[in-house]
C-alpha cells in the first residue's frame, strides 16, 4: 500500500498541534487496507448476480479507489446495499449484504493490512481512555471480521452500514457517531479521520474537523473535498497527550495546501 500523489505537492508542513473532545474513524483506507480482497468480493458478487465484474470493478482497478468507490455515480463512498439497489434490486437487503461482507475477512484475511499508525493510535486512545468510535460504510459482520483477523481493537461504539438509511456522503452516520460518544453539541471538537472524499464530505457537513488520509484516492482528489489536514497515513499523527477527557494531537509531514 501506498500514497497515490502528485510529485507536485509537497507534504512537508510543520507539526501542528490540536485538541479534540473525540476522534471518529473510517474503516477502508483509514484503519485497514484491502482493495485486494474488496477485487474478490465485488468479482463475486457480480458473477453471482450476472453482471460482468469489469462493470462492477473498472474504476476500482483503474484508481485504486477502496471498497465503497463504486463508480456506479459521481458520488464515491456509497454501501453495498446501495450498489445493489441499482445493479440487482432482489439483492438489496440486509441478510444478503452481511453475509457476502461477513465472508471477506474470512476468504480473503491474506489480502488485508493495517494503515501505517493505526494500530499504534488506537492504542494510544484506548490506554488514555480517549473517545472513539468506528463510522464505516461496511456492515457489522465485515467490520468485526477484519478487526479480529488483523488483531486490531475492537471499538466499544461502531456506526456502520445498517445505522444509517443513507450512507455517505450524507452526514448521518457521523452525527450518529457523534452522538454515541455523547459529544453531539456544537461546542464539541470532533476529528474525523477519512481517506474517500464522500466520507471527507459527511464530516464536514457533520459539522467535524476532518484529516484526509491520501491511502486509496489521489491527493488532488482528497484536496478537491476539502478536509482540514491531509497526510499521507496515521503515521503522520501523533498521540501528545489525554487531559480532562480531551486528546491532543500532533499532524506531522501534512501536505502544504496550494
Amino acid at each position: 500500500m501506498g500514497s497515490i500523489e502528485n510529485p507536485q505537492h509537497s507534504f512537508t508542513a510543520p507539526p501542528e498541534s490540536a485538541t479534540f473532545d473525540g476522534l471518529l474513524f473510517d474503516m477502508d483506507g483509514t484503519i485497514i487496507e484491502s482493495t485486494p480482497a474488496v477485487i474478490k468480493h465485488w468479482t463475486a458478487i457480480g458473477n453471482e448476480i450476472g453482471v460482468q465484474p469489469e462493470v462492477i470493478l473498472e474504476e476500482v482497478q483503474a484508481t485504486s479507489f477502496d471498497f465503497w468507490s463504486v463508480h456506479l455515480t459521481t458520488s464515491h463512498g456509497r454501501r453495498t446495499i446501495d450498489v445493489l439497489k441499482i445493479l440487482s434490486p432482489e439483492k438489496a437487503n440486509w441478510e444478503y449484504v452481511q453475509y457476502m461482507e461477513g465472508l471477506l475477512p474470512e476468504k480473503y484475511g491474506d489480502d488485508a493490512e493495517e494503515v501505517p499508525g493505526a494500530r499504534a493510535l488506537l492504542q494510544d486512545l484506548i490506554s488514555n481512555n480517549s473517545p472513539w468510535a468506528i463510522v464505516t460504510s461496511g456492515s457489522t459482520p465485515l467490520v468485526t471480521g477484519w478487526l479480529r483477523v488483523l488483531g486490531l481493537p475492537q471499538p466499544e461504539h461502531l456506526v456502520s452500514a445498517e445505522s444509517v438509511a443513507h450512507g455517505k456522503p450524507d452526514p448521518a452516520c457521523y452525527r450518529l457517531g457523534r452522538e454515541k460518544l455523547g459529544l453531539a453539541g456544537d461546542d464539541k471538537q470532533i476529528l474525523v479521520l477519512e481517506d474517500a472524499p464522500a466520507g471527507i464530505k459527511a464530516g464536514k457537513a457533520a459539522g467535524c474537523k476532518v484529516v484526509g488520509l491520501v491511502t486509496s484516492h489521489t491527493v488532488d482528489q482528497v484536496l478537491a473535498a476539502e478536509p482540514d489536514w491531509i497526510i499521507k497515513d496515521l503515521s503522520s499523527l501523533k498521540f501528545v497527550s489525554a487531559e480532562g477527557g480531551k486528546v491532543t494531537l500532533e499532524f506531522r509531514d501534512a501536505l502544504v495546501k496550494p
